[in-house]
């Protein structure tokens, strides 16, 4: 018995020293960056100024900013996407900063992209050059007045339309809010803004989603350069990605345009057809009447009733404006 406590003795003291070595070893990892959150293109500073879209007689690119002076680079044949790619493999390349410059070399066949100024130079293995420049795009449908029979439900006068609704000092709507009616079948136009964060990932980057009466959520997220899943902008959520990433870049407003026809019904209460969507993203259509086999992570139960028009609140500020249906 003796033996038995004194082997234990041992043992707990193997394991307290272990725990203390593995606590101390944590306790000298580094910290790890927050995740700061930019709402105005001078708080994002020179990565932000950076970041964005370039275009040229051949092809398009995509710059995102990673934080901490680490940028991607995507490259599109024959243009940016919804405006002349067209549809080959992407290209991706990352680098950092260098001095006044963003310095990215393709391993795959030493290319080097030197990024300043608001161009890309492009110096092939064989000392060619190409260059790109800067360029801003902005959605076709960007303020566009409500149409003949419309109801206006947000245009910066007030929030009676919405439940537990916030406005910010510039009177546009936060995220984290929904319709005080519902909606079966309708047309709706929503206009919003994403924050620029650039050490967040995933769905840490500007997380938000306009639900459908309550029930079917079109993601909305910061995913500008990314592939276009169905967990990111566009999507509808874990149901169909996009047919095209159309994300711009963070801090500029982008438009959802919305053809919506619920599900249909039996006497019975049985659901004889699935609910059918089409969204424009920025005037490109990513989903063309697409069905949806039934409601989305933290959507509300399908039923014949109508829905709130939700706008998810997710811990990130998300800002919409210029809100209106038009019920069919």
């Amino acid at each position: 018995m003796k033996f038995l406590r004194t082997g234990f003795k041992l043992l707990l003291a193997v394991f307290s020293t272990i725990s203390i070595t593995a606590h101390a070893a944590d306790s000298a990892k580094p910290a790890k960056p927050k995740a700061e959150t930019y709402l105005t293109p001078a708080e994002g500073g020179r990565d932000y100024a950076d970041q964005g879209e370039y275009t040229s007689n051949w092809g398009g690119a995509q710059l995102i900013a990673l934080g901490e002076d680490k940028f991607r680079l995507v490259l599109f044949k024959g243009g940016l996407p919804g405006a002349g790619w067209d549809g080959s493999a992407r290209t991706e390349v990352e680098g950092k900063r260098e001095g006044s410059s963003i310095v990215m070399t393709n391993a795959k066949n030493g290319w080097v992209n030197t990024i300043s100024g608001g161009k890309i130079l492009t110096k092939t293995d064989t000392d060619r050059t190409y260059e790109m420049t800067k360029t801003q795009r902005t959605s076709p449908t960007l303020g566009a007045k409500p149409a003949a029979g419309a109801m206006v439900l947000f245009d910066g006068s007030n929030t009676d339309a919405w439940k537990d609704a916030h406005l910010d000092d510039r009177k546009i709507l936060q995220s984290g809010t929904k319709t005080k009616r519902g909606f079966t079948n309708y047309s709706l136009h929503v206009e919003f803004l994403l924050p620029f964060k650039p050490l967040g990932r995933g769905q840490d980057r500007g997380n938000s989603g306009v639900y459908m009466q309550d029930r079917y959520e079109v993601q909305v997220l910061d995913s500008f350069g990314l592939k276009g899943e169905n967990n990111e902008c566009g999507g509808i959520y874990t149901k169909a990605k996009p047919s095209v990433n159309m994300c711009l870049p963070p801090l500029v407003w982008q438009t959802y345009d919305i053809d919506f026809e619920a599900a249909k019904f039996d006497g019975d209460g049985k659901k004889a057809k699935n609910a059918i969507i089409t969204v424009k993203h920025n005037g490109v259509t990513i989903h063309d009447k697409v069905e949806i086999s039934g409601s989305t992570g933290g959507g509300k139960p399908e039923s014949a009733d109508g829905g709130a028009i939700q706008l998810q609140g997710h811990g990130n500020p998300v800002f919409y404006r210029n809100i209106w249906i038009v019920e069919k």
